[in-house]
């Protein structure tokens, strides 16, 4: 009996994976993102109670040196009591600091000492997902500590209203952006020292002329354009909308200001980032 031989089989085109391999599924991957916020979560534990302290306190006794402090000089502010207005505008500025000053330093610190991200991007991450896990986290901390002083405001007069359950999304969205200005301004910058720059001639002038402790509209007509342009204004003025009442159209401008300035400092914090780590 003649014995049938099946014909060869023809060889595949797409090579077979090799043990080890880690392809890349997509931009953006979800196991990636997970795994740097995860890491990120897991750190924090460590000095957690230092970072909550310092995060909440500074923009409290802000709240507490100006709103008593001037607020018994000071009567009214734009239909607000001195504490009312001051409250509103220690959110925003405490939604600055809190995020920006973090991503800076732990940024720098993370890619120019301790090589942490050399050692995350081994792994199947890209540069994408660390700036966006890495802002992500910032901005979610963030949207916790920047409610703070409202929230101590309530024990002094303030009354609570519903627009309150919204602060931790305005302070989210406003500190995710500050979280990518200043992974920007960290792969940007050659040397820690350097961030005095940005710290005094950028970060300051923006405090003072947001509208935080004294109203946009007594400034001069080219400082009151200008602060269109700051989006710490931007977050203030959502802040008081959500406390005092909301304003309607020009909200919904204030909410599109700062997903653009947070989508613009995305894609190039991205791009500084990989001008650091890749090429």
């Amino acid at each position: 009996m003649n014995a049938t031989i099946p014909p060869p089989t023809p060889p595949s085109s797409t090579p077979a994976p090799q043990p080890g391999s880690s392809e890349r599924i997509g931009r953006l991957e979800r196991t990636a993102l997970l795994g740097v916020l995860m890491r990120e979560f897991i750190n924090y534990k460590s000095f957690w109670r230092s970072s909550a302290f310092s995060s909440i306190m500074e923009p409290v006794i802000y709240l507490l040196a100006f709103g008593f402090g001037l607020g018994s000089l000071v009567s009214k502010v734009g239909g607000f009591s001195y504490l009312e207005f001051t409250a509103t505008g220690t959110v925003g500025m405490s939604v600055m600091y809190a995020s920006a000053f973090p991503a800076m330093f732990g940024t720098f610190v993370k890619y120019k000492f301790q090589r942490t991200y050399d050692g995350i991007l081994a792994a199947p991450v890209d540069s994408e997902e660390v700036v966006t896990a890495e802002a992500l986290w910032i901005g979610t901390r963030t949207g916790v500590y920047g409610c703070a002083p409202v929230v101590v405001a309530m024990f002094f007069g303030i009354d609570p209203s519903w627009g309150m359950l919204v602060l931790p999304f305005i302070c989210f969205i406003g500190g995710l952006g500050w979280a990518l200005f200043g992974i920007t301004v960290a792969a940007t910058m050659n040397s820690i020292d350097n961030f005095s720059y940005v710290m005094s001639g950028f970060l300051t002038p923006l405090m003072l002329t947001a509208g935080t402790f004294f109203p946009v509209d007594r400034l001069p007509g080219w400082a009151r354009a200008l602060a269109q342009l700051n989006p710490l204004h931007h977050v203030v003025e959502l802040v008081r909308g959500a406390v005092f009442g909301w304003h309607g159209l020009v909200d919904l401008w204030h909410v599109a200001f700062l997903a653009l300035w947070a989508g613009l400092l995305w894609r190039l914090a991205i791009r500084q980032m990989t001008r650091r780590l890749v090429d």
